[in-house]
């Protein structure tokens, strides 16, 4: 399949997209001559300079995105690698840190994920990540509702997009039993004013709407934006400015026993 992640359409809500970042790296203790893992990292680069890191890997399925990390000169101690998160080998003890900022939503089975992710982190690593909790929100129904409408349906050949996230508490349940033994687990909702509903259509284009892309041919996912823009502002009404909630899960912890 084709990369079908747009840098500058990503960017589009940068600010916007920032604050969970900068919130689950609060949750993060530093330490000395860290060795950390990004796994979804996007053009970002800020977690190695914050936190001193001696090394940090930085893991994309998109070389799009990180072609943009690339256009500067990278810091000591920082490099990029095109990989899924599920193919992130590990290594037993190998991290003293693994980070994931709203990356994990698009791969399946947290439990055998994060299971996997903490046997790759040393005594005492952390494990911190950030996931969207929209999935029952009208932005998310509205396209898995038009996966059962022609021509997508056909077209899409019985392919639905999964919907991996987990509950807050199950997700401390989930690290409490992998060895952290005071996991911090958040809900938190941000706030966005945008500039009109349209400017969400614009939002899940960055976002949620690539998946479908990569399903559909370019005439196709064009039709698909469409249809998906008009069931949206009908649902949203016309309100400028408009308020746009969107929660996201916060989860860290730093594994205290194997």
């Amino acid at each position: 399949m084709t990369d079908p992640w747009n840098p500058a359409q990503y960017d589009k809500f940068q600010r916007e997209r920032e604050q969970p970042f900068f919130d689950l790296l609060s949750l993060v203790r530093p330490a000395a001559n860290m060795r950390v893992v990004d796994l979804g990292c996007g053009t970002g680069r800020l977690m190695h300079e914050q936190l001193s890191a001696r090394e940090t890997l930085g893991l994309d399925r998109s070389g799009r995105m990180l072609d943009e990390s690339k256009k500067t000169t990278l810091p000591n101690g920082l490099h990029f690698e095109v990989s899924t998160i599920e193919g992130f080998p590990g290594g037993r003890g190998a991290f003293d840190l693994i980070f994931s900022n709203a990356a994990f939503h698009w791969v399946e089975d947290h439990h055998a994920l994060l299971t996997h992710l903490a046997a790759a982190l040393t005594p005492a690593g952390q494990l911190a990540f950030q996931v969207p909790a929209q999935h029952d929100q009208a932005s998310h129904r509205i396209a898995e509702a038009l996966t059962e409408v022609e021509p997508f349906k056909t077209a899409l050949g019985g392919w639905h997009k999964p919907q991996p996230v987990l509950e807050p508490h199950v997700y401390a349940e989930l690290l409490y039993g992998l060895g952290f033994t005071e996991p911090q687990v958040r809900l938190n909702i941000y706030p966005h004013v945008l500039a009109g509903p349209d400017e969400v259509i614009e939002w899940m284009k960055g976002t949620l709407l690539t998946e479908y892309e990569r399903h559909l041919t370019p005439d196709l996912y064009g039709q698909f934006v469409d249809a998906y823009r008009t069931r949206m502002l009908q649902h949203l009404g016309n309100a400028r400015p408009f308020f746009f909630p969107f929660r996201r899960i916060l989860c860290a912890g730093v594994r205290t026993r194997g």
